[in-house]
């Protein structure tokens, strides 16, 4: 059952449909497998196994009838962050610990719609809050390449599950790199959804005392699994707005499905965002085998802004989501540092400030910066199908769970830097709202795994998938990790 267990979810779909197996033994093996494995990851926090039982018992019975729906049978845990009616949703914060949602986030209600069998959750920094995976409910999420390093966050717990065969896939979220961070960090493929493609109802933050009807800016849900097909099998499912009972939009068809003519901007560095040796070759790799296989690729070509601004307009907008869902007192605090900073200062802790001290009038200007950056995005992919740049400067890093997080640091080979440098590249799509695809490319010297970011335009998931997809044929995919 192991190898079984590492397959795609796509073709545990297929061996239930064949009735090679049942959905009933999939979930008792996954479980068996949760629990060799799961004592050194702590990727799995809480499961509810006899409803699980039940759920896959109605599988099994549709599957038997020719009634089988998109997902049915396969087991799945939901990142920590997002309700799931009977099972605690703590998000690490002590304060929720106890709290058992009466009903399904949206995206999780459409996913348990399509058969998916909802047996856990999966482990999250306190309310998501950091890019590694540890919290005073529930403890440290390891990564399966290496028990010492994290495995990214805040979907930490996610990555690690499904790197490791305890998931079929999973549901993740991302404001700041929180999906492409951690699939990035073990090996896996995740998909940043164009914003407001998926609803992200019910997921905490916001807190549930301070629940949006809308999607808060910048904020996405999507899946990360172990093939690019398995994210476009989920993504067909979570795609809809608030209410599940409403269909999933029709979804745009990829520019490209083939390498020849696919125009490929190649974004490897940048003097405000330097990166690794090892994660800047993962990326040249990709650009060297679509190249090999006919994409036109352009080394130089950039969108008309500076990465600096595109890094300010996220980070400021940023803050302001993560500062809406603090507590009043906290939130103030942090507002009343802006009067200690410059306008034009860019580091941590001004925009930080700025962000929680945002008033209408400054949205405002920041939201018209955005726009224009957006426009200026459009324009490019007129001329391009994806960019291809890295998910983050650095592969997963040892465990670091100092209090202060701004006075940790990233070491990008020889050169320490700021520890809130790590959403530099995921600030590219984040702040227009773009869609994003992070693939798993090589292993490094230290044999941790390294991927490419590829990034679409605004409503062109699939240009980006397809582009994974042509990534996987030329230089393969996913591999499992040691721990297995």
């Amino acid at each position: 059952m192991t190898e079984l267990l590492l397959q795609s979810a796509s073709a545990l779909r297929t061996e239930l449909g064949a009735r090679h197996l049942s959905a009933r033994e999939l979930l008792q093996a996954t479980l068996a497998r949760i629990e060799r494995l799961n004592p050194a990851l702590n990727a799995i926090v809480t499961m509810d196994v006899a409803a699980a039982e039940r759920a896959a018992d109605e599988s099994d019975r549709r599957l038997a009838q020719g009634e089988a729906r998109p997902l049915e049978g396969l087991p799945i845990t939901i990142k920590d962050s997002f309700e799931v009616a009977g099972l605690v949703t703590a998000v690490g914060a002590p304060g929720l610990k106890d709290y058992t949602p009466a009903a399904d986030a949206s995206a999780v209600a459409r996913l348990r719609q399509a058969g998916a069998i909802i047996f856990g959750k999966s482990n999250v920094p306190i309310f998501t809050g950091d890019f590694q995976t540890y919290n005073a409910v529930y403890g440290t999420t390891n990564n399966p390449w290496d028990l010492s390093r994290t495995p990214g966050g805040s979907s930490g717990g996610a990555a690690a599950a499904v790197a490791a065969g305890l998931s079929a896939f999973e549901l993740g979220s991302d404001l700041g790199g929180s999906i492409r961070w951690p699939a990035h960090a073990c090996g896996l493929y995740g998909l940043k959804t164009t914003w407001n493609l998926v609803s992200t109802f019910g997921h905490i933050p916001p807190p549930p005392t301070k629940r949006l009807l809308r999607n808060p800016d910048l904020m996405v849900a999507g899946p990360i699994a172990r093939t690019p097909a398995d994210l476009d099998l989920v993504l067909s499912v979570i795609a809809g707005p608030r209410d599940p009972s409403v269909p999933a939009p029709s979804l745009r068809a990829p520019a490209r499905e083939t390498t020849k003519g696919l125009r490929v901007a190649l974004w490897l560095d940048d003097p405000f965002a330097p990166v690794a040796a090892d994660t800047r070759k993962a990326v040249e790799e990709a650009a060297h085998h679509l190249a090999d296989a006919g994409a036109e690729i352009d080394p130089i070509a950039r969108p008309a802004f500076s990465f600096a601004e595109a890094w300010e307009i996220f980070a400021v907008l940023n803050h302001a989501v993560v500062g809406y869902g603090l507590p009043e007192k906290v939130r103030g605090k942090l507002a009343a540092m802006a009067r200690d900073f410059r306008p034009d200062d860019l580091s941590h802790r001004a925009l930080q400030a700025r962000g929680a001290r945002i008033t209408p009038g400054a949205f405002n200007a920041i939201d018209v910066r955005r726009r224009s950056l957006r426009r200026k995005w459009a324009r490019f992919f007129e001329k391009f199908d994806v960019v291809l740049c890295p998910p983050a400067a650095v592969a997963a890093f040892p465990h670091d769970q100092s209090a202060d997080m701004q006075k940790r640091v990233l070491r990008i080979d020889a050169i320490e830097k700021p520890y809130f440098d790590i959403m530099f590249w995921a600030c590219l799509a984040s702040g227009a709202d773009l869609p994003a695809v992070v693939a798993p490319v090589l292993r490094g010297a230290d044999g941790l795994p390294r991927g490419v970011q590829i990034i679409a335009a605004d409503g062109a998931d699939r240009t980006a998938l397809a582009v994974a997809r042509l990534l996987e044929a030329l230089k393969g995919g996913f591999v499992a990790p040691p721990l297995t």
